[in-house]
């Protein structure tokens, strides 16, 4: 004999916030992943603020930095002027598209930064970008 059940049969169901969840997770680690991936051939310095700043490709590019101190580093490395001048040139002769970046600190005098934007333009290179932090 069958017994009839009087309460009705609860169906199955998929619980879906758990899932969202794991989603939420796995999208906030790729975004600070990928952020930590990011290629920064300068040192770190404190870029003057610009309202019309721009994003340049950074592919076949070098980066000089100006420190506080009046320090020049090309790619992390400290450099003289002059020996900014010979490894430039020999890097524009390999790489006539090359494209060097100026992260000068706010605090640098003016004459400085004209200074290594003059040694730039001097050995050929035609594309130069200073590097800003946007406002």
């Amino acid at each position: 004999m069958r017994i009839k059940r009087t309460r009705p049969r609860k169906k199955a169901r998929i619980e879906i916030i758990p899932m969202i969840d794991t989603m939420f997770f796995l999208l906030v680690f790729f975004m600070v992943a990928t952020m930590s991936m990011t290629v920064t051939r300068g040192l770190p310095v404190n870029l003057p603020k610009s309202d019309t700043g721009k994003k340049e490709e950074l592919k076949d590019s070098r980066s000089i930095t100006i420190s506080k101190a009046g320090l020049i580093y090309l790619d992390k490395s400290e450099i003289k002027k002059e020996e900014l001048f010979k490894s430039l040139n020999r890097d524009f002769s390999l790489n006539p598209e090359m494209l060097v970046i100026i992260n000068a600190d706010e605090e640098v005098s003016h004459g400085k930064v004209v200074e290594v934007m003059d040694t730039v333009k001097l050995s050929g290179i035609t594309r130069l970008a200073i590097a800003t932090k946007p406002r």
